[in-house]
């Protein structure tokens, strides 16, 4: 009430009748119908948990924070729920620092009351363990001004916060397995709190005899006579009921109020709703920018070091080309020599001697027949049976005079390959034959 009183010292007796006065044509000196609702703007911070409201003039934030606390005996397995307010001098002149005023503690009073009271927060989820370790939830609400009506946006404030905030999770360790491990944001994703319904706190304002409107401003509320705040979801269920001192007001009139209370709470609900699915959509959004930017190169403006290394990739591709281009001209060339060679000669290569390739045996046969040489037989299958005698099979091969160079050298190595399977041949034979004689002049 200290605050209501403060604003009616400086107000004047004509501003306070024409507020009155233009009640009774069912005006307001902001232009509105006695049951409209200032302009609610919902905005978030950076961080989980906080989020700033402003209906009208006035100007509030609120900020969530958890901790690990031990429980009350009487509830072992619940979490805890507190709030606090913080009326800055900068808000408004009445407003002192230090000690909180009457005013302060019955706004935080009527907020707690209708989150609490009503079990809007699954308390009991907030537990890790039972009668050791829960978790608090502390919400700090700081009124930056004060244009009226601080319940209505205190309380907005306050459910706002409460949607976006995530707690760290945690797991149980430990060799009894009572040891609470936190783990970081980076590590594992944290977890929202599970709330049940929103609470929307309306306030009325009781001007004059028969005067009443909804959303007071802060002129509005020097001249009124009493103030009501009503606390309930979209179901139309009552969480909580604040009437201060003041006139007195008819039953009548307190369900009129609870009907246009449910139909407001709808419309707050519907907004808060959708600012929350939008910063939910973004903060989904900058997660996946975070992870999909790691290894990101832009490739329209590439930097000095990604032209330097795609200029090097392609000076390498250039060599590699260049290689095999000349590899692939010098066996085109080596190809080329060995077909022109092969056309010279009409004999082909022999399937058992590979020094044989490209020599003429018909000109071979007149070079052998012309130095009065006998032919040696060549047979594999029965060379031990037909050579006889080693120094026969041996003779022939060494006097062979080729006519040209080419057949000169091509029958030097037929001869050196020959002679060395005949060698190898006739060993054996010529062994058995000195055995046999031994064993015949014993």
């Amino acid at each position: 009430m200290e605050q209501r009183l403060a604003n009616t010292w400086r107000m004047t007796v004509n501003e306070k009748k024409f507020i009155e006065s233009a009640l009774e044509s069912e005006l307001r000196i902001d232009g509105r119908r006695p049951f409209d609702y200032r302009r609610l703007t919902i905005k978030f911070g950076r961080e989980d948990g906080s989020s700033e409201v402003q209906l009208g003039q006035t100007h509030v934030m609120g900020f969530v924070t958890s901790q690990l606390v031990q429980p009350y005996r009487d509830r072992p397995n619940e979490g805890t729920l507190s709030v606090f307010t913080e009326f800055s001098p900068m808000a408004d002149p009445s407003f002192e620092a230090g000690r909180p005023s009457e005013y302060a503690v019955e706004l935080g009073r009527i907020i707690d009351r209708g989150l609490r009271e009503s079990r809007a927060v699954d308390t009991e989820s907030l537990c890790v363990v039972a009668g050791k370790w829960v978790w608090s939830i502390r919400i700090d609400l700081h009124i930056l001004d004060n244009g009226g009506n601080l319940v209505d946006a205190a309380n907005v404030a306050a459910l706002a916060a409460l949607l976006t905030f995530r707690r760290p999770e945690c797991t149980l360790g430990g060799d009894d397995r009572q040891e609470v491990i936190l783990h970081p944001p980076e590590v594992r994703e944290p977890l929202p709190l599970i709330i049940h319904h929103l609470p929307i706190a309306v306030t009325f304002a009781f001007i004059g005899d028969e005067n009443l409107v909804i959303d007071p401003t802060h002129h509005e509320e020097a001249v009124m006579g009493g103030r009501m705040s009503v606390t309930l979801n979209t179901n139309g269920e009552v969480c909580a009921f604040q009437k201060p001192g003041g006139q007195g007001t008819m039953q009548s009139v307190v369900m009129q109020c609870l009907r246009i209370a449910s139909v407001k709470a709808g419309d707050i609900t519907s907004k808060i709703k959708t600012a929350v699915e939008s910063y939910n959509t973004e903060r989904a959004l900058k997660m996946v920018k975070r992870h999909t930017n790691i290894n990101a190169v832009d490739v329209n403006e590439p930097d000095q070091k990604a032209k330097q290394i795609l200029e090097g990739k392609k000076l390498k591709s250039e060599e590699c080309s260049v290689s095999q281009s000349d590899d692939m001209d010098v066996e085109q060339g080596r190809v080329k020599k060995r077909s022109d060679k092969n056309q010279r000669f009409t004999g082909g290569p022999s399937s058992w001697d590979p020094y044989s390739e490209g020599v003429n045996t018909d000109e071979l046969k007149a070079t052998l027949a012309s130095r009065g040489s006998a032919a040696v037989p060549m047979k594999l299958d029965n060379l031990g049976d037909d050579i006889t005698d080693e120094r026969k099979s041996d003779e022939p091969l060494s006097d062979v005079s080729p006519v040209s160079s080419l057949t000169e050298s091509a029958g030097k190595e037929m001869a050196t390959s020959r002679e060395k399977t005949l060698q190898d041949a006739v060993k054996p034979k010529n062994r058995r034959r000195k055995k046999k004689s031994s064993n015949s002049a014993v």
